[in-house]
């Protein structure tokens, strides 16, 4: 079937139709076969053996410059807890416990993960052997408290969370789906009353996403955080793209991506539950959703800037050649740098943070 062949709801073919991020979510998500869940999971476990690798993999240099921006939000909504989402093999929290030390005294890891959880525990248990104290503040949840303040932290978070695919095919707009047809698993498309937020100049038959879970769990954070009387802000680093160049009409194929093996393919319906889904995060509606719950978007740039802006320079004094190697990996237009971008959001009006002094591209969200 051609990816831009069209199904009628009506199909009996169509009987078992499933939209596409009910399909993602069971392929990451299902607890006993899913990508994030399943307990053979490559996620991060060494650059070389992984499926992929996430930045503090790459360079505990990212962990340990991002805590200076953790530091600053902490201290400016006088707050001591850190809520970190996803957070893989643990990498990540080692780096900011040791980095920030006593300004925390509560770090909380929500992961769903049963398999990642003993993972990041023991990671946490080897590095923080020296300081038990530290060790102790670690928390795990796999839901979340009513009420949240302190700094949220997602890193490679929202491109994991299940999107809708739409197809305008000979001038018309559907949802793609996913059906079992002999066995097999293809694409099928039904009409819908979806569009993609930001008008596709032209008629040629266009592929996207849009992102209804990952805007609504950024409401769901901004309602908890502002239910505190202190509050709190969110900092999400991920690759993605504003809304007008996520939606330019050359990019007529979507962003949607698999990983294993640090191959790339295009075929999310293939080894389902084997390899990692993702799509690009469209930081413009990330930002719209934070604001209609009430937040400020207080900065969004890219990562290399980012970094930059918050010390990663002064890290590599002293580092070797190797390590400054793989750091050049986080801040490089080619790399990183630059597909990656991370936005502030907060309880906070008038709070300008370090990140983002220089280079904050809020003005093209």
């Amino acid at each position: 079937m051609s990816i831009f062949s069209p199904l009628s709801a009506s199909s009996p073919s169509a009987a078992n139709w499933q939209s596409f991020d009910a399909f993602m979510s069971d392929a990451l998500y299902h607890p006993e076969h899913g990508y994030y869940t399943r307990s053979q999971s490559q996620i991060g476990k060494d650059a070389a053996t992984s499926d992929f690798a996430t930045s503090p993999v790459i360079s505990p240099f990212f962990g340990q410059t991002l805590a200076k921006q953790v530091a600053e939000c902490l201290e400016a909504t006088g707050t001591s807890e850190v809520w970190e989402f996803g957070a893989g093999t643990g990498a990540l929290a080692l780096q900011l416990l040791a980095a920030l030390g006593d300004k925390i005294t509560r770090y909380n890891i929500v992961d769903l993960s049963g398999s990642l959880q003993a993972q990041q525990k023991t990671t946490l248990e080897t590095g923080l052997q020296a300081t038990p104290d530290m060790a102790s503040r670690v928390h795990w949840l796999q839901a979340l408290p009513d009420v949240l303040s302190g700094v949220i932290v997602g890193n490679e978070v929202l491109d994991a969370m299940p999107v809708k695919l739409l197809a305008r095919t000979n001038h018309m707009w559907h949802e793609r789906g996913v059906v079992n047809l002999n066995d097999a698993l293809t694409f099928a498309d039904v009409p819908t009353s979806l569009r993609p937020p930001f008008d596709i100049v032209g008629t040629h038959d266009y592929l996207t996403e849009i992102h209804p879970q990952g805007e609504a769990f950024i409401q769901t954070l901004a309602d908890k955080l502002q239910k505190s009387s202190r509050g709190g802000a969110i900092l999400m680093i991920d690759y993605g793209f504003g809304e007008s160049e996520y939606y330019q009409p050359e990019r007529s194929m979507g962003t949607l991506m698999c990983h294993q093996a640090h191959q790339s393919s295009t075929n999310p319906l293939e080894h389902v539950g084997e390899k990692d889904i993702t799509a690009h995060v469209n930081f413009t509606g990330i930002a719209l959703a934070a604001q209609d719950a009430g937040l400020t978007v207080n900065g969004y740039t890219s990562q290399g800037r980012f970094l930059l802006n918050c010390g990663l320079l002064d890290h590599l004094t002293n580092g070797s050649l190797a390590e400054k190697a793989m750091a050049q990996k986080l801040i490089t237009e080619h790399e990183m740098g630059e597909l990656f971008k991370v936005i502030c959001l907060s309880t906070l009006e008038d709070f300008e943070p370090l990140g983002f002094a220089v280079g904050d591209r809020s003005h093209t969200l």
